[in-house]
């Protein structure tokens, strides 16, 4: 069964996927005048408990509107048991609308076939040429020029997805007077003191093959206790960014296993920027496919403690998790 209230996006353009998905919200709000609005992680949250809280309704609004991030994980034959029946009720109610989003390329094909075609896309990474128009475009519409080697230093300092870059580069606005020039200096002085930390830079840290182990280590430590002091629980979102960004190394590394992949099969799993490819290339050479496979399992492994433990053990499961894929002592004792 099908229903016009389920979407899947999926892929790594952060930016594109989300505009869609407020595309999508507008219109729903447009339809019902009143909507609540939720959103989940497929990883966090029973689908049970989501759909149960989708069917019983509001008293205030007249819509629902939910988004299930982590999707790739909804694979159980109970979970799209569940989602099949919300499917068919959704048919006929269409008050409700899901989006299942999802920053791999796609979601399990048991789930993808309960949603209509028309419904899905992959958004996809932009070309090279389409990164640095939109890097152009986007400080032309700040007022700003931009010289290309800064065009080039943003796209090398910053994850290559247009909500990143937008982030990231919305602060030259108030730095810099309308019509300024934006050089390569200005580019490098601006993020390197204002660089948001992540799980993403966290994994640049841990993959920086040019350091040594030690150095390596103290940086990577030094942005765990940043993002740390700076989130609330935010270990569990850390662990989300780097099972994906360990997915994604696992993706660099079967792509290179027996071949030398062409351009397109890079563009396609999420390689087409030189910042990714060397991103990778480096972590590759640190970290085997054995490795990979051992570090996914760790990081599953303190996902699952981290929410069953108090939240004051949350920086030392973290930091034992950081040491584990730094050292794979944690793996091979």
């Amino acid at each position: 069964m099908m229903a016009a209230s389920a979407f899947i996006y999926t892929g790594p353009e952060f930016g594109q996927k989300n505009e869609a998905i407020q595309q999508l919200k507008q219109k729903h709000l447009k339809t019902f005048g009143s909507v609540d609005e939720y959103s989940f992680y497929a990883s966090e949250t029973k689908l049970n408990d989501i759909f149960s809280l989708l069917q019983n309704g509001s008293l205030f609004s007249a819509g629902r509107f939910a988004i299930i991030k982590n999707a790739e994980v909804i694979k159980k034959k109970e979970d799209i048991a569940l989602v099949a029946e919300w499917v068919a009720i959704a048919k006929k109610d269409p008050s409700s609308c899901v989006v299942f989003v999802s920053d791999e390329n796609a979601v399990d094909k048991k789930l993808s076939n309960l949603v209509p075609k028309e419904n899905q896309k992959i958004f996809w990474e932009l070309f090279e040429n389409q990164k640095e128009a939109f890097v152009r475009n986007f400080f032309k519409s700040m007022g700003l020029d931009i010289e290309t080697d800064a065009i080039e230093a943003v796209l090398d300092m910053v994850e290559n997805n247009t909500e990143a870059i937008k982030r990231n580069c919305e602060r030259f606005a108030y730095l810099f007077p309308k019509g300024s020039s934006i050089s390569q200096e200005n580019i490098e002085d601006v993020l390197v003191h204002t660089r948001e930390e992540s799980a993403f830079t966290l994994f640049d840290a841990l993959a920086e093959a040019n350091q040594n182990e030690t150095e390596r280590l103290d940086s990577a430590l030094t942005i765990l206790q940043n993002i740390l002091q700076s989130k609330s629980r935010a270990g569990i979102q850390i662990i989300a960014g780097l099972t994906y960004s360990f997915r994604k190394l696992r993706t660099w590394q079967e792509l290179h296993k027996n071949t030398r992949p062409s351009d397109f099969d890079l563009k396609i799993k999420g390689f087409s920027s030189k910042r990714a490819q060397t991103q990778y290339r480096k972590a590759g050479s640190l970290w085997t496919a054995e490795d990979v496979v051992l570090i996914l399992a760790l990081l599953s492994k303190t996902d699952m403690e981290l929410r069953s433990a108090n939240v004051a053990l949350e920086e030392t499961l973290m930091t034992s998790l950081v040491y584990g894929i730094h050292t794979k002592r944690d793996f091979y004792a």
